[in-house]
């Protein structure tokens, strides 16, 4: 066999090869990882889905921060919640759990990947969270009608809200509402 026969076979083999990790990456995504993995280690480069390999290395990244965002949304629509329609004492709890967890999770984030803190901290970012933030308040009255008609007498729209992100980021990682209440409560003198 000579070189050229030699050359061509490798070729069609290694196109067979790839294109059976093209398949698998549709059939077995567990397995299609492993066997990507398995040729970067042995550094048979040539034998690599990249297509795929580049697809899946951008949604890791997307996964991560979109995560930031939408944790941020929750954080911002249960402050302005517990600022605007805050009408009990009673109420508020699970808003502050949810903001108390979603900072968590944003934490990890940011230890696993750090470079997504300063990220979150972009104008456009902070607006992204801020215009889902609003998509969500409109769902929570669309939930409760009768605390719609008592603050907006309607179902409100994103025109109800701030437009811009009326937090900042310092204030999405660390304003507790509450505790400046608690503080106003124990300064009050008894009778």
């Amino acid at each position: 066999m000579d070189y050229s026969q030699t050359a061509g076979l490798y070729l069609k083999l290694m196109e067979l090869k790839t294109q059976s990790l093209k398949e698998l990456y549709e059939k077995d995504f567990y397995l299609w990882v492993l066997e990507n993995l398995k040729l970067l280690k042995n550094r048979e480069f040539e034998f690599v889905d990249w297509e795929n390999l580049l697809e899946e290395i951008e949604d890791m990244a997307r996964r991560h921060y979109e995560s930031v965002i939408s944790y941020m949304a929750v954080i911002m629509e249960h402050l302005y919640k517990w600022e605007n329609y805050r009408e009990e004492v009673y109420m508020g709890s699970s808003w502050k759990k949810s903001i108390l967890n979603a900072r968590k999770e944003i934490l990890k984030l940011f230890k696993n990947a750090p470079s997504l803190k300063a990220k979150a901290q972009e104008k456009e970012i902070l607006q992204r969270a801020w215009e889902d933030a609003v998509l969500d308040l409109i769902a929570w009255f669309k939930g409760n009608e009768k605390f719609a008609l008592r603050h907006f007498g309607r179902f409100p729209t994103e025109k109800d809200f701030p437009q811009e992100s009326p937090y900042t980021f310092e204030q999405i990682m660390e304003y507790e509402p509450w505790l400046e209440e608690i503080k106003e409560n124990t300064e009050t003198p008894q009778p």
